[in-house]
């Protein structure tokens, strides 16, 4: 049975860039989750479900040769060689309307790249995966997504033994910052071959355009300035923005130490490895533009032969980043208050309402929900502020229809997913099973209570490197 339509075309790059090998063979794979919605959406065959010696790797469809992607990256400012240490990607899987997504199994075996680890994952970190992927993706933020999750039959040595288990992980493709940052510390006369195979893959539109490969840096430079505004605009922290974990394509990867704010303050950390507050939510703008600033020293012998000029032209570039990750910025802010342009001057008014929210110590989702829902008797330490936005409404056209298509109901709040964790670990989905379906409607007024209410404040959340 065809469960996938694959063309497999980054095999076809200079083979520096991967390693050909199987997955781990598990003896007792079993069926956890499967994403019907995602299945259906790429054509994937649902009785996929019935075969979790496929989705662990355990059995390799005939034809097909799994892979692992060579890779480095800037691991909390400092360089490092990397690559897939537990991860294959099956193939390329070719939808009706002809969009490729990487088919890749997570914690599936050991690679080249391990680096002494042992490859395989828990079933904890396997579903927060499959959890706030979904999340982000039902909020309409570019993402890569869980297609399903199986239990490998074995137990995984970290802190103690846990189940062991492999995620199904769909994406537009794998090639990061670091990628290009590999090629150019290792491979540098294949530079040219990975941008152009990049340039081919994501952005057509850009063959046959002037220079190129610094359109795109420009285009790489706008999708993360749009991608970090929408990750501010919901109180999303990505928790390790380390260049190997961004993507070419503008998607968010990788879902271990990364959580959503209770309470607004702008030096949140939730990563139990981020000593310095290095990727704290108020730092993720800079720290995208450093990233940037990575990936633009790779492009600068493909932007010019003249290495002035190249530096001049991918300033240039990276100069546009502060603009527009402020209107995208500004203009997802605006909307959240009801106003559907806003102006620099509005700006102000955004200030000071996240201003006043982080000295009273205000739940970030809440807030925006309770203005929406006009429960001003609940924000009285916002009255002042409220009266002059009231102000500025009254030349906007349905404000609260606005803000209701842009202020979710619900995030993954941080107590109810461990619970529901928790219950998995010891064999009970129902928890997850209901949180998914809740976090598929997020602009749902109607959820419970139960779903909306944030953590308790004297108990401070820490997340780990787990997935």
């Amino acid at each position: 049975m065809n469960f996938f339509n694959f063309d497999t075309t980054y095999t076809n790059l200079n083979e520096i860039f991967y390693v050909i090998n199987n997955p781990h063979s598990f003896s007792h794979p079993e069926y956890v989750l499967f994403n019907d919605g995602l299945a259906r959406e790429l054509n994937i065959s649902l009785q996929l479900k019935a075969h979790p010696e496929i989705l662990t790797g355990s059995t390799v469809i005939d034809g097909t040769r799994p892979f692992s992607t060579a890779y480095a990256g800037h691991q909390f400012g400092n360089f490092t060689m990397l690559g897939d240490g537990r991860q294959h990607i099956l193939g390329e899987h070719i939808t009706p309307q002809n969009k490729r997504y990487d088919i890749q199994l997570k914690g599936s075996g050991p690679t080249r790249f391990s680096r002494s680890g042992d490859g395989k994952a828990t079933l904890g970190p396997m579903l927060r995966e499959y959890i706030i992927s979904e999340a982000m993706h039902h909020l309409n933020i570019p993402t890569t997504r869980s297609l399903a999750i199986c239990s490998t039959g074995e137990k995984v040595l970290r802190e103690n033994m846990l189940p062991g288990a492999v995620l199904t992980r769909t994406a537009n493709s794998n090639i990061r910052v670091g990628t290009f940052e590999y090629a150019a510390r290792t491979a540098y006369e294949h530079l040219k071959e990975l941008a152009d195979y990049t340039i081919d893959r994501h952005f057509p539109d850009l063959i046959h355009t002037n220079n190129k490969y610094l359109k795109l840096l420009d285009t790489v430079i706008d999708k993360q300035a749009q991608l970090i505004a929408q990750w501010q605009s919901v109180g999303f922290i990505h928790g390790v923005m380390n260049t190997d974990n961004m993507t070419i394509s503008g998607e968010t990867i990788d879902y271990g130490p990364c959580a959503f704010m209770d309470y607004y303050h702008t030096h949140t950390v939730f990563s139990s490895i981020d000593m310095q507050g290095r990727y704290a939510y108020i730092n993720q703008p800079a720290i995208g533009l450093w990233n940037l600033t990575r990936f633009a020293e790779t492009l600068l012998p493909l932007i010019h032969t003249d290495e002035h000029e190249a530096i001049h032209l991918a300033e240039s570039a990276l100069e546009k980043f502060q603009h527009s990750y402020t209107v995208y910025y500004r203009t997802m802010m605006g909307q959240k208050i009801g106003i559907k342009s806003p102006s620099e001057e509005d700006m102000v008014l955004i200030d000071e309402l996240l201003s006043l929210m982080e000295q009273h110590e205000m739940d970030y989702t809440n807030t925006f929900l309770a203005l929406q829902n006009e429960e001003t008797s609940s924000l009285e330490s916002l009255s002042s502020w409220i009266t002059k936005w009231q102000d500025r409404l009254k030349t906007e056209k349905d404000p609260i229809q606005l803000m209701r298509k842009v202020n979710p109901v619900v995030i993954p709040r941080n107590h109810i997913v461990e619970e529901a964790l928790d219950d998995a670990i010891h064999g009970d989905l129902s928890a997850v099973k209901a949180l998914l379906q809740v976090l598929s409607q997020p602009f749902n007024p109607d959820h419970a209570d139960r779903y909306k209410q944030p953590g308790p404040k004297d108990r401070p959340y820490q997340t780990y490197c787990g997935t």
